[in-house]
């Protein structure tokens, strides 16, 4: 059973359908809460934090922490204020928070799946590069965990499901970081395909798999080449591989009739669910069914437009440092960003 601590907030929480055995409202110090809920056995508690007195000092958050278990606790935050920041959240997450959302769907999510250090550790990412940033440290360079080679960070995409959309995908991810370092540090190449010369951009260029290797070596003076694999099996030269799947029913219940161990090669792979419109519920029902763990839920796109969501997938894959710069504000939370 769960308990719910409620203010500004109490309206949204109210469409919340969980079972709750215990619910407040009104406003409280961090001390009050730890002292009626410290003997108290709930499963959870939502807590609205406008219920908190002085809820934008982080010393109401370490207070309450040190008084009840963090992992127990969902932080609902306004959306759009200062607490969703990346500054304040990598706060949060120094004093083991590591579960707060904006929505009901977050707070869903969290019920049945709460976040570990990892799963929120891009944000403490895009705190750190903002901080260095504002203190004039250099910007722009790569962070990303990927093998390096021949001076390059190589990303290899590929299509599990037919026509997962590996093609624009890249193409996406591509004029995302281009805008950050440079048409001429971002490449992209294709094997076996000419689809790239639709986007007559003279950096997207389209190679033989004999050929592949000597590709990279030709733009090894690129921060980045991105690799549409297509049907080539050997991705030994890429630092990091990424497995697109559009997870429609036809789609699935094809890829596993073709191949019923298809999920068994893909545990500890980086997933990207791609043109997804699964809610954050329906991915977690995947990963539990298929055993696999979903890196990113990434929706369908308008290619011909910036779009935020890549500039957040990208910072989960460490390959931005800098402060994230896009319209779109609130792309820090991941799988819960709608």
């Amino acid at each position: 059973m769960n308990v719910i601590v409620s203010n500004d907030q109490q309206n949204q929480l109210s469409n919340l359908d969980v079972d709750i055995i215990k619910s407040l409202t009104g406003v409280y110090d961090a001390s009050e809460i730890v002292e009626m809920f410290k003997s108290f056995f709930y499963s959870k508690m939502i807590l609205d934090v406008s219920a908190l007195k002085n809820y934008s000092d982080l010393k109401t958050y370490e207070l309450l922490v040190s008084g009840l278990d963090a992992d127990k606790i969902i932080f609902l935050l306004p959306e759009g204020s200062q607490l969703c920041t990346p500054n304040f959240l990598s706060q949060l997450i120094s004093i083991g928070i590591y579960n707060f959302t904006t929505n009901l769907n977050g707070v869903k999510y969290l019920l049945k799946k709460p976040n570990t250090l990892q799963d929120v550790e891009h944000i403490r990412k895009m705190a750190n590069v903002q901080n260095s940033n504002e203190t004039g440290a250099a910007v722009a360079t790569v962070v990303s965990t990927s093998k390096v080679q021949n001076g390059s960070t190589i990303i290899g995409v590929k299509n599990v499901t037919e026509h997962a959309g590996a093609t624009t995908f890249i193409y996406l991810l591509k004029k995302e970081l281009a805008f950050t370092y440079g048409a001429d540090n971002v490449i992209a190449i294709e094997i076996d395909k000419n689809d790239f010369q639709l986007f007559r951009d003279k950096n997207m260029v389209s190679v033989k798999q004999a050929e592949i290797k000597n590709a990279i070596q030709k733009y090894s003076s690129a921060t980045f080449i991105l690799v549409d694999l297509n049907t080539c099996t050997d991705d030994s030269f890429c630092g990091d591989t990424l497995f697109l799947m559009e997870p429609s029913t036809i789609k699935l219940n094809r890829l596993v009739t073709r191949n019923k161990y298809v999920f068994s090669k893909l545990v500890n792979k980086k997933v990207i669910l791609n043109q997804s419109l699964l809610m954050n519920n329906d991915v977690f029902d995947f990963e539990r069914e298929a055993g696999i763990k979903v890196f990113y839920n990434m929706p369908p796109l308008d290619e011909r437009k910036r779009n935020g969501v890549v500039n957040d997938f990208l910072s989960k894959l460490g390959l931005l440092n800098e402060q994230v710069r896009n319209t779109g504000s609130g792309k820090i939370f991941g799988l819960f960003r709608r």
